[in-house]
């Protein structure tokens, strides 16, 4: 069973063309820093997502070995966190499954233990 990384922002007011090129100078500058190829990635759907307010929406697998699973939820989110700072007027959620990420002003989009050194490495021990 797979668990995946949901995200999405609407609004009712479509994306102006200086936030389209934020967006995607993000995209890229995630892209080229993904710690790994084969491993999915930051992915934005091509229409937006499927409800007529969404302006964007995507969603990423994560990886099945434990211990890739927080160094890629990190830089997804961290991702996450520079678009929903170049649109801010809009509604965000992001969800792991049916677990919502928490905003937080300072920090962005994070989990409990994402960043913590001990809980990687005992993770990629495994």
């Amino acid at each position: 069973m797979s668990v995946s990384l949901y995200y999405r922002a609407c609004r009712e007011v479509s994306l102006t063309e200086a936030e389209r090129a934020g967006i995607e100078r993000t995209v890229q500058a995630h892209l080229a820093s993904f710690p790994y190829d084969d491993e999915e990635s930051l992915y934005l759907y091509a229409d937006g997502g499927s409800e007529p307010d969404e302006i964007l929406a995507g969603s990423t697998k994560m990886p099945s070995d434990p211990g890739r699973l927080l160094p890629v939820i990190d830089h997804v989110l961290g991702s996450l966190t520079e678009l929903r700072r170049a649109v801010p007027d809009a509604a965000w959620g992001v969800h792991l499954d049916d677990v919502d990420v928490p905003w937080d002003e300072e920090e962005g989009y994070a989990l409990p233990g994402m960043r913590d050194e001990g809980l990687i490495a005992e993770l990629g021990d495994l």
